[in-house]
């Protein structure tokens, strides 16, 4: 390895990080309820739809880091620098839907917890001490508690996943496969679950924002800037292990559930014992730990990673709209914002949790829907931001990326306007 190499791999350790934080986010009831349950309705029919949003999304998430890395201010200035309509916009979005993710999130790792354990503790109990936890952990270690606790959860998630799919793959029907994006499926998967499965694949469009301010944090840590071409690496690593997690979670509601005349649960409660006890009586008793450990870490990266995300979100625009100069927002730090939006976001949260009753899996489609439908309008703006005079022109996209976005947008928001108009039919 010469000099130039050796410079470049210190440069990407230097930076390595944001990406498994925003990968954190994105594996969770995405991958482990919705592909879960996209394998088990139609087998391995439905791979198309999750490599369409894969692939079409890519740019509007890629575009939070790289803005950071090129510009040294989140994606949050960058709308400021479009208009305060752009920041009260994407703030309306994170309010009007960070209670509702979390309590989507909270709810399934309540209840994987407590079957784990054998409980039968309620679940706004549970909820206070997962918040309690990770509060506490932010609390104590800050930035750098959150960077390497993720990397370590994930380490372990990548790797029992993995082994997972591959004890089921033999049972898998290879018939199934479509890569088509909306070619007919099983009659038993409705078009409106199609669309939830997009719409959260690999996430909502929103946590761009997160990983931009992860990206300005992590380089606030280091003492320097990190370099975009490192950036751009993380965060393609990271994205590239998210598509493979979501195809490996495909394979597992595959391999166990098709056409074993049984289906997943719309109840929280009985879906959580259901994906552990059906692989077990699979493919042995033996692998209930492995299953156990891929679900419990799939949503404890999601859990840490959204306590932090959130809060850090709205920490920012808080001082976007208070302040209107990006210059100044992008200067701050940390501050009563982001420590009482973590807190209020919590008590929320369990206050909805201790109310609701009702189904996970409507939750979940219904959260996932709405990020379907402001994901065009969000991408836009990302769009905007990264092709802006604030970016330095070499880090800007070039023709065919910025063809290949504008192309996204356009399918994006076609299929969002074919979900609307079924509704109203």
């Amino acid at each position: 390895m010469g000099p130039g190499a050796d410079s470049r791999w210190r440069a990407f350790l230097k930076s390595f990080g944001p990406g498994l934080l925003w990968a954190g986010t994105a594996i969770g009831v995405s991958h482990l309820v919705q592909s879960t349950r996209a394998g088990a309705d139609a087998g391995l029919g439905l791979a198309g739809v999750i490599l369409f949003a894969l692939v079409l999304k890519y740019p509007f998430f890629a575009f939070g880091p790289l803005y950071a890395a090129a510009t040294g201010e989140s994606l949050v200035e960058g709308y400021l620098r479009i208009g305060r309509w752009a920041v009260w916009l994407y703030f309306a979005v994170v309010l009007s839907t960070v209670v509702f993710t979390h309590a989507a999130i909270v709810l399934f790792t309540a209840y994987l917890l407590l079957f784990a354990f054998g409980s039968t503790a309620s679940i706004p109990l549970v909820a206070v001490l997962i918040y309690g936890a990770c509060i506490s952990l932010l609390w104590v270690g800050r930035f750098r508690a959150l960077d390497v606790t993720i990397k370590i959860v994930l380490s372990v998630l990548v790797v029992s996943t993995l082994v997972a799919a591959l004890m089921v793959l033999p049972g898998v029907s290879v018939g199934t496969l479509s890569l088509l994006p909306f070619a007919p499926v099983a009659s038993a998967v409705p078009f409106a679950f199609v669309l939830a499965l997009a719409g959260w694949m690999p996430s909502d469009i929103a946590i761009s924002g997160m990983s931009s301010l992860w990206t300005v944090a992590k380089s606030e840590g280091a003492g320097t800037r990190a370099h975009v071409s490192a950036v751009r690496l993380d965060f393609q690593l990271a994205y590239a292990a998210t598509g493979v997690l979501a195809f490996a979670f495909l394979i597992l509601g595959a391999g166990v559930m098709y056409q074993s005349g049984e289906t997943f649960s719309a109840s929280g409660a009985v879906f959580s014992t259901q994906l552990i006890d059906v692989y077990a009586a699979t493919l042995g008793a033996w692998s209930r730990p492995v299953i156990m450990l891929t679900a419990i870490t799939a949503m404890g990266s999601t859990m840490l990673a959204i306590v932090d995300g959130y809060p850090r979100v709205i920490d920012r625009l808080t001082k976007a709209v208070t302040s209107g100069d990006p210059a100044a927002s992008a200067a701050s730090r940390l501050s009563g914002p982001y420590w009482a939006s973590m807190v209020g976001v919590a008590a929320l949260t369990v206050l909805f949790l201790w109310l609701f009753v009702g189904s996970l899996t409507q939750m979940v489609d219904f959260v996932t829907t709405v990020a379907f439908l402001t994901g065009p309008v969000l991408g836009y703006l990302n769009l905007r931001v990264m092709t802006s005079p604030q970016v330095p022109v070499e880090h800007r996209p070039g023709p065919a990326m910025r063809v290949f976005a504008y192309s996204g947008l356009i399918v994006l928001a076609l299929v969002a306007l074919a979900f609307l108009a079924n509704l109203v039919s």
